[in-house]
């Protein structure tokens, strides 16, 4: 049965690669403006219909597919934001201080797993975590910068170390 479910997911996903990349390319090439960007965020939603639980399931596959698409153009403007935030601290640091590629490369994947980690926080709670534990500004600072409680930030922060301790009981065995 597991197997035949599994036949089945694999043609769902190949139908509707082979039925609608053309279309999902071209709308991304739409929001993004460039077709090489486009057909590599395509494939990127492609791979996340992969990992979907049921792909032979998928009644309505464009809807589908625009909803994946969306939270993928999300992160992609996300990682790009704070590409050009590390790019601007950078340009902002003398020469001498100018970090390798290697290290570039290792603060950047620090930076994008942190991000996936805090991925399905509100964003007044990752504002907060991150302003607190990246920025080192205390509560008070952070309430006055957000315009909430010192209470309400406290509860944020709390709630993110929280979402990162049951991140990281899920991948232990």
């Amino acid at each position: 049965m597991a197997s035949e479910q599994s036949v089945a997911d694999k043609a769902a996903v190949q139908t509707i690669y082979v039925d609608h990349h053309h279309w999902l390319r071209a709308w991304m090439r739409r929001r993004l403006g460039c077709a090489h960007q486009a057909e590599d965020l395509a494939q990127d939603t492609f791979v996340h219909v992969l990992g979907n639980a049921a792909p032979s399931a998928i009644e309505e596959p464009r809807a589908f597919l625009t909803t994946i698409a969306q939270r993928v153009l999300v992160s992609f403007w996300r990682r790009r934001s704070l590409e050009q935030a590390w790019l601007d601290a950078l340009a902002a640091q003398p020469p001498a201080f100018a970090p390798s590629a290697e290290d570039y490369a290792i603060v950047r994947q620090a930076v994008e797993s942190i991000d996936r980690q805090l991925d399905g926080l509100p964003l007044r709670v990752k504002q907060a975590f991150l302003l607190n534990r990246l920025e080192g500004l205390t509560h008070q600072v952070i309430a006055t910068e957000l315009g909430v409680s010192i209470a309400s930030v406290e509860r944020y922060v709390r709630q993110a170390y929280l979402h990162l301790l049951a991140g990281s009981a899920a991948l232990t065995p």
